[in-house]
């Protein structure tokens, strides 16, 4: 396996981290954990559209510092599923153990689960990593890679896709029609989509893609 890409991190207020190469922080300057959950779990209608299935499958594009994931986990565990909850993760330029670490410093609730996370972190190679926790109730398969390359290569079928690549007008190749055509194609009849961006280019190729969007009040100074 090939080693993958570094992810040139700049570090804004202390912790925050930001991509140097994308000029784009990786989570709202307003709080990251709290964004992750009015963004993603909200906006995916989560945990109700989870509760009572035997198994519930996330896709996500834009691992990052690892927050959804942490959020998701722990609010599965507090819900008291006894299901398996599946998430797949697909991230170009991963972060080293210590910048995960320094970037959930500001999350206490999450530490538990942010020091799980970090005890099996793959090596930063191009490849499928999977992980399992909770007795095998919860699975994470980190992808590293090329994310169109990856999503053309991949089998699955998701309940919920989380969109969550840097901002369309810096980074567009994450959010192409042909790569949301690509989600659509990974995803159940009826799955839930959320993502932070009202960009009209990504909503358009959402509805393209087969996808009824709605918009809903941002997080924090974020008007939509």
């Amino acid at each position: 396996m090939s080693k993958i890409s570094d992810p040139k991190l700049n570090w804004r207020y202390g912790n925050i981290p930001a991509s140097s190469r994308f000029d784009d922080p990786y989570y709202s300057l307003e709080g990251g954990l709290t964004e992750s959950q009015h963004v993603f779990l909200s906006g995916a209608g989560l945990p109700d559209n989870w509760l009572g299935k035997r198994c519930y499958t996330i896709a996500e594009l834009g691992f990052g510092t690892g927050l959804n994931f942490l959020i998701t986990w722990k609010a599965w565990r507090d819900s008291g599923q006894a299901g398996h909850l599946h998430f797949v993760s697909i991230e170009g330029y991963p972060m080293d153990n210590n910048a995960l670490h320094r970037a959930h410093k500001a999350f206490p609730e999450i530490d538990h689960f942010s020091q799980r996370l970090r005890d099996v972190m793959p090596d930063r190679r191009a490849g499928y990593h999977l992980r399992c926790f909770d007795q095998g109730h919860v699975s994470l398969l980190l992808v590293y890679g090329d994310v169109a390359a990856v999503l053309h290569s991949m089998h699955l079928k998701a309940d919920a896709w989380f969109l969550d690549g840097f901002a369309p007008s810096k980074n567009p190749e994450m959010w192409t029609e042909e790569l949301l055509c690509g989600v659509a194609s990974l995803a159940k009849p009826g799955a839930r989509i959320a993502t932070y961006t009202a960009a009209g280019s990504v909503r358009r190729g959402l509805e393209s893609a087969g996808f009824e969007v709605i918009k809903r009040p941002g997080f924090g100074a974020k008007r939509e």
